[in-house]
């Protein structure tokens, strides 16, 4: 049995890198020809610390289920989508009527609490996540440099998008929900702002329900919890599972994210990535590996930069007519770009907003990205992604990342500090100091210099915490000396920190 599967696997394997290699041939044809292209039992990947199984593919709540054209039912994508298998799905408070498309659907496929026929099981095997804008479930109205948002009321705060989005896809869309309803996840939408970071933990420390500001996590870890710490869930409700949170500009904010989260709340990560991410401030070797580094699950987004890879401008949708309805394109295959996203490491499932649904399946997005999230996580060399990185790199002059921070070279470890501790005979340099940001290649070590010669090293590893990296240099004599830190890439490429000075004594 054990030698059966194992064959089966490698087949699969080889199957599944000789259709990406043949992409980087195609020029001519918008798909990889799959025969049927059906999938029978669609790939999963344990999604970090839940514990639960996703498909490669998920379905994104934007695209044709916000956005929709006049010719399209949003409703049918998502009952495809499940037909077939998908069984993680992605909304959010500010995607318009998305949330209520969901809510259509799941009253076709008897998912909602209450109702006649209700298939609790098959609630259970889906992963639902919405998100939410808000930064603060209680006060917080008009602090510079926070940002909220949300289709609900004027002076909606956090909960109040959670308890939208369980009236929308299970209640009356009036704000009524049915007892049993849950959400898989909600994530903070958006991070962009440090002030939104410092806006999301306030108050998570010591909830105190008279506080006259209360951010977004204290007020999650309530439901999620059944506690009423904040004073905002009364009725000690139980209406989400994990929590999480999303970006797609700033790799340094969304690693401090992580790194403030002590309580290891974040159970989830939504996060841009695709063949031009190493253009800009890249994910993939600087937020990516430190949420992999806490056994967060990991969401794909942005794989065809918000369709910026292909017909749609590089900007912000905002209509039907951005909507991209095609399957790939002559010059660049949509198949090397899903995989792409799907073997970055810590990866576990890409959502992909779908346009367009047809019975040809050479025409049908939804089947043509299932069928190309069929990849396993190593499946691609490294010469492969460097090809499709190649293929992607020309669309729009690299360009196409318009939500993405810009180019940001590999940095010198961050706030480098030294003290000096003499004990007996024994005289020390204790260096401190935070995370380098890596460039276009992943981080490899960190060197300690002092006066002018290389005096130790650290093998890189993910920051987790807000705690600083710590080296100890025993010194044997009394005199003054000046060290450097450098971060070094798996390219050998360096970056030095100012010197710091230990004092003689």
């Amino acid at each position: 049995m054990m030698a059966a599967k194992s064959t089966k696997n490698i087949s699969r394997r080889r199957f599944i890198r000789t259709s990406a290699t043949a992409a980087f041939g195609i020029s001519m044809i918008p798909y990889i020809s799959r025969g049927s292209l059906a999938v029978e039992n669609p790939m999963k990947r344990v999604f970090g610390r839940t514990g639960f199984e996703v498909t490669t593919l998920g379905l994104g709540g934007q695209a044709s289920i916000q956005w929709t054209p006049s010719d399209v039912d949003p409703v049918a994508i998502i009952l495809k989508a499940h037909k077939l298998g998908v069984n993680y799905y992605d909304t959010s408070n500010v995607y318009g009527p998305s949330q209520m498309n969901y809510g259509k659907a799941f009253r076709k496929l008897d998912m909602v609490p209450g109702l006649p026929g209700y298939r609790e099981r098959a609630r259970r095997n889906i992963f639902l996540t919405s998100k939410t804008h808000l930064r603060y479930a209680k006060g917080g109205d008009n602090v510079e440099g926070v940002r909220s948002g949300t289709n609900g009321p004027d002076g909606s705060k956090t909960l109040d998008d959670v308890r939208r989005s369980l009236s929308q896809m299970f209640g009356d869309g009036k704000g009524n929900y049915p007892k049993g309803a849950y959400l898989d996840m909600v994530l903070i939408h958006s991070l962009s702002t440090w002030q939104e970071l410092d806006a999301v933990y306030e108050g998570l420390d010591n909830p105190d329900p008279d506080a006259e500001r209360i951010g977004a996590l204290a007020a999650l870890r309530d439901v999620r919890d059944g506690t009423n710490l904040t004073g905002l869930n009364p009725k000690e409700e139980r209406l989400i599972r994990h929590i999480g949170f999303s970006g797609h500009y700033d790799a340094a904010l969304m690693m401090a994210m992580i790194q403030r989260d002590k309580y290891e709340l974040l159970d989830g990560m939504l996060v841009a990535i695709n063949a031009n991410d190493k253009l800009n401030f890249n994910m993939q070797n600087n937020v990516i590996p430190v949420a992999a580094a806490k056994n967060m699950g990991v969401i794909a987004m942005k794989v065809f930069a918000d369709g910026a890879m292909y017909t749609k401008p590089a900007t912000w949708s905002n209509k039907p007519e951005h909507v991209v309805r095609t399957v790939g394109s002559a010059s660049l295959p949509s198949t090397p770009l899903v995989q792409y996203s799907l073997t970055t490491p810590g990866i576990h499932t890409a959502i992909i907003g779908i346009g367009h649904i047809s019975d040809e399946h050479r025409d049908c997005q939804l089947t043509q990205n299932l069928a190309s999230a069929q990849v396993e996580p190593d499946s691609l060399s490294a010469s492969d992604r460097e090809k499709i990185e190649k293929m992607a790199n020309v669309v729009k002059n690299g360009e196409t990342n318009y939500f993405q921070m810009n180019h940001k070279p590999l940095s010198a470890p961050r706030e480098v500090a030294l003290q000096q501790q003499i004990e007996g005979s024994t005289r020390k340099a204790v260096l401190t100091w935070q995370t380098a940001y890596a460039g276009a290649s992943p981080l490899d070590r960190y060197e300690i210099w002092r006066d002018g010669e290389k005096v130790g090293q650290m093998p890189f590893r993910p920051q987790t915490t807000m705690e600083p990296f710590v080296y100890e240099d025993v010194v044997e004599d009394n005199a003054a000396h000046s060290y450097i830190m450098k971060s070094v890439d798996k390219h050998g490429e360096s970056a030095s920190s100012e010197a710091v000075t230990m004092q003689a004594v």
